[in-house]
């Protein structure tokens, strides 16, 4: 096989691979998703933001918490908060929540404090634009 020959097939295999790769992506999503990983009182945090259809996607996990412990969680968007509210670790000690808001006029800035009641808390920030 000659070189050209090689390196047509290379690229041939290489688009039959990335075209379905491509179709995956959601189509509708309107901007990047924005993450802050921490850590709390042993426990893991991933807070990420992330707009879609012009409304904006909250997510909060904890994992590898104490199963059954307590967890205090407020959320802010432009400095009025939208949540706040213990959750307890499942067994597996994961805690899941999700939220949607609207956008609203300019930047947008989204707040979370994560707390182990009992214990201290740490906050992150993301702003949207």
């Amino acid at each position: 096989m000659t070189h050209a020959r090689t390196v047509t097939a290379a690229l041939a295999a290489a688009s039959l691979i990335a075209a379905p790769l491509a179709l995956a992506a959601p189509a509708h999503a309107d901007g990047p998703e924005k993450e802050r990983e921490f850590r709390v009182a042993g426990a893991d945090v991933d807070f990420s933001v992330e707009k879609d259809d012009g409304r904006f996607e909250i997510d909060v996990d904890i994992d590898d918490a104490r199963p059954g412990s307590k967890w205090r969680v407020v959320l802010r968007h432009d400095g009025k908060r939208f949540h706040n509210k213990v959750h307890r670790a499942d067994s597996d000690g994961d805690i899941d929540i999700d939220k949607r808001r609207r956008d609203t006029k300019g930047a947008d800035v989204f707040k979370v404090t994560v707390k182990k009641v009992g214990g201290n808390g740490k906050t992150r920030t993301i702003r949207m634009r």
